[in-house]
């Protein structure tokens, strides 16, 4: 779980981190606004069915939150949509009654082939972990690393990536250079005015989680390479929100868990592995699932694919959802998403500077998170979009708002976080 972005309990400092909700629940590009039609050939019920000016791309039956709330907070928590619940139920009334032993199995490779087809890699190349946060502790501890060594960040990183490389540097002498941002954006060239003959690894938030910010990769892959390091990209911001080819983005790994904008479930987190680093990568535990072969006298040959790094039992409830989401994604389509989502994360921008709010997310950002310091009283603001049935996430003791803008998003949910920030500006 990403912190500081979930509902807790009542706590003053810790509600303005979170999530300002209603009810009993608590880039951009100037793109012309999405004007995604129903394919004619889909049936009724089906993604892209019925679409309309209000529901762009004919799915917000399938997520009924919508019927209560304005939810614009798919950077802290996607809600799952009906299909993928029915997974979860499917799965425990499997578990419950006992009928096929084989499913779980069935679902851990429905869900590795269908990541492979959507984001353009091979299915030896993705690995199934319980977070994000793994992925990065698995290369880390792969690597061989001497006193002097750097690893490049910026500050628009989450903060799993400051504990690590924080103890890395206690640990082995290794320095840990971090970028400033200027105006919401940190550059190729910021990068390789820090990257030099002895960085081996620059990390980055594909897409940032405090402003949406979005790197283009493949630049960043070749200063690493040039090198001699490895670029790794958190991807949990970025997983479903625009089509993308792993192997054209030249990235070496890249994960990211599916609670959020894969609407899956918590506890299956795709981890990408450029199959030229499979040789070398080591697991940083071991267990029987990394079990290829049972040989005489209690010794084994072990998986060589990235599946190596999956050392035990996966949690098949996860994984189902997260087959079952893939499924929706690629019916729904990522491209679709993508015109759609970035087109209104583009108008609440535009609406939000409209209102002299201070922008931290950049213009001509092509991602679907919108953030912005307000100006208000954070308490006052959390009621009122409340009372309006607006779920976003603050940020910084509730200084910054964030939205995160999904594909059942439309409109009029835009006007209503606008609606309630023009009242009280």
């Amino acid at each position: 779980m990403k912190q500081h972005e979930h509902p807790t309990p009542w706590n003053r400092r810790r509600f303005l981190q979170t999530t300002a909700t209603a009810g009993a629940t608590a880039g951009l590009a100037a793109l012309p606004a999405a004007t995604a039609l129903a394919n004619p050939s889909r049936q009724p019920g089906s993604p892209g069915a019925g679409s309309s000016s209000t529901d762009p791309l004919g799915i917000r039956a399938s997520f009924p939150v919508t019927e209560e709330l304005a939810y614009l907070n798919n950077a802290a928590v996607g809600p799952l949509p009906v299909p993928v619940r029915d997974a979860l139920h499917a799965y425990a009334d499997n578990k419950m009654l006992r009928r096929d032993g084989a499913a779980g199995g069935k679902a851990v490779a429905g869900a590795r082939s269908r990541f492979a087809g959507l984001f353009g890699v091979e299915e030896d190349e993705v690995a199934l972990l319980y977070s994000t946060s793994g992925a990065e502790n698995i290369i880390v501890n792969a690597m061989e690393w001497r006193p002097g060594d750097n690893v490049v960040v910026d500050e628009l990183h989450f903060v799993t990536t400051f504990v690590l490389y924080r103890e890395l540097e206690r640990r082995a002498g290794v320095e840990l250079r971090i970028i400033p941002s200027r105006d919401g954006v940190v550059t190729v060239d910021d990068f390789a005015a820090r990257t030099d003959d002895r960085t081996r690894l620059l990390s980055v938030a594909w897409v940032s989680n405090r402003n949406g910010f979005r790197y283009d990769l493949p630049p960043l892959a070749d200063l690493a390479h040039a090198h001699g390091a490895y670029l790794y990209a958190d991807a949990i911001q970025a997983w479903g929100t625009f089509p993308t080819n792993l192997h054209e983005e030249k990235v070496d790994f890249a994960c990211g868990n599916g609670y959020k904008w894969l609407h899956a479930d918590f506890g299956c987190a795709p981890f990408y592995v450029r199959r030229e680093h499979l040789d070398w990568m080591t697991a940083d535990r071991h267990g029987h699932f990394q079990v290829a072969e049972t040989l005489p006298g209690n010794r084994f040959r072990l998986k060589t694919s990235a599946g190596k790094l999956e050392y035990g039992g996966p949690a098949y409830g996860p994984v189902a959802a997260m087959e079952a989401a893939l499924a929706f994604l690629g019916e729904v389509g990522v491209d679709r998403i993508a015109t759609h989502t970035q087109a209104l994360a583009g108008e609440l921008r535009e609406g939000a500077a409209a209102l002299g709010m201070r922008m931290f997310t950049p213009p001509k950002n092509p991602s679907a998170i919108v953030s912005f310091y307000h100006g208000l009283d954070p308490e006052r603001l959390s009621q009122a979009l409340a009372d309006e049935g607006v779920s976003i996430t603050f940020q910084e003791d509730g200084a910054l708002l964030r939205a995160g803008v999904g594909m059942f998003n439309s409109r009029d949910d835009v006007d209503r976080l606008l609606g309630v920030i023009r009242r009280l500006v």
